[in-house]
């Protein structure tokens, strides 16, 4: 709560509430000053091309200038401060709350509509690639991406090493009829990018998946006690970087269905229609996630199955050899006794006649406990 404290305490000279939207007058307060270092590109799209570039245009400048002559103004913003982020929500008359979320990150995908501005957070997943899955394996990482959605501006605050949008902005920018549809076409585009990511990763994540599923399920053919050579602990790792997977997909499918269903003042009708392929991707993803997650559990279920047996089989055998080093025991037992009058103690052959008798007993163990598949 204290960020939105401070956060009102810087806006207050400045942000005023007009016609239903947060509107500012910078005669205080410059906002350009703090946020130079966190804006990655700032430019002004007019008819769908590029006039104006971060070399020579603030954040303030460019909402000047749209206000003046039209268009809109898009600002990328990489993981910004407090203190950097503050003047540009008091220019765009952003809420306290959504600056709060876009400024500490760590949120759910979400989609929150405040006054005149669309406030939507999306996960982006990236796929770690690695030589060999084991039990510490990082499969995937994530960052996110907050979009402010104005009727004249779109601002991106993005979070983690990963998920650039520079090549994306320059693919839009070599579309000018798509861009020329305004902040909803930017929108659309950074959906379809995330999406399109998670496909790309569940398609790699199918291998790692089926790589350890091929190795459980054919380790019986190894060898009695195979199963003891895969490890749990690399299932349990596919499970956990799954369940990261999955809190990024599944939060994201109701604001895509809401996005591509409910008619909304900000989103151009025709970019909507786009918003349902959207949707019908992530859909798809979900349900492969979902399936991983099913398919994990019974992989790890048949895994920890092989391993009881692989245990069942070594106490079969240690019984086993238990019952045959019994009878020499037993026998030697008895023999071991002080006793005056014992059976052919005194006979030339009894000692080699005790030892083929214990001979064949164990013999004749070891032949029924083999033939039985204890041994």
């Amino acid at each position: 709560m204290s960020m939105i404290r401070d956060l009102r305490a810087v806006v207050r000279p400045s942000l005023r509430k007009e016609g239903g939207h947060y509107s500012s007058s910078y005669d205080s307060y410059d906002a350009t000053r703090d946020a130079a270092t966190a804006v990655v590109d700032c430019a002004v799209y007019r008819d769908g091309r590029r006039v104006a570039s971060a070399d020579t245009l603030t954040p303030h400048e460019a909402m000047l200038q749209v206000r003046r002559e039209g268009g809109f103004a898009w600002i990328g913003l990489h993981e910004p401060t407090e203190a950097e982020f503050a003047g540009i929500a008091a220019e765009f008359g952003l809420h306290p709350l959504a600056v709060e979320d876009a400024v500490h990150a760590h949120q759910r995908p979400k989609l929150e509509r405040y006054d005149d501005t669309l406030f939507t957070v999306f996960k982006t997943i990236h796929y770690v690639e690695h030589a060999e899955l084991t039990a510490t394996s990082e499969i995937v990482e994530t960052g996110e991406v907050m979009c402010f959605t104005g009727r004249d501006f779109f601002i991106t605050v993005r979070h983690g090493g990963h998920g650039s949008l520079r090549a994306l902005r320059r693919r839009l920018q070599e579309d000018p009829e798509l861009l020329a549809k305004g902040p909803s076409a930017v929108l659309h585009t950074i959906a379809d990018h995330v999406v399109d990511g998670y496909i790309a990763v569940a398609d790699a994540m199918q291998d790692d998946i089926d790589e350890v599923e091929t190795e459980v399920f054919s380790a019986p053919s190894k060898g009695r006690g195979s199963a003891r050579g895969v490890d749990a602990g690399r299932i349990y790792q596919l499970k956990r970087e799954v369940l990261e997977f999955k809190r990024a997909v599944s939060p994201l499918l109701r604001p895509m269905l809401l996005l591509s269903e409910r008619p909304m003042r900000l989103v151009d009708p025709d970019i909507q229609k786009y918003f349902r392929d959207v949707a019908d991707h992530l859909t798809r993803v979900q349900e492969q996630v979902v399936g991983f997650d099913e398919l994990l559990n019974s992989i790890l279920q048949a895994n920890l199955a092989q391993a009881a047996v692989a245990q069942n089989e070594d106490m079969r055998k240690i019984t086993s050899w238990a019952a045959i080093i019994a009878v020499p025991t037993a026998v030697c037992g008895v023999y071991g006794m002080n006793f005056k009058h014992m059976p052919e103690l005194h006979w030339r052959y009894g000692y080699p006649m005790v030892l083929v008798l214990i001979g064949g007993v164990c013999f004749a163990i070891h032949r029924t406990l083999k033939r039985n598949g204890w041994l």
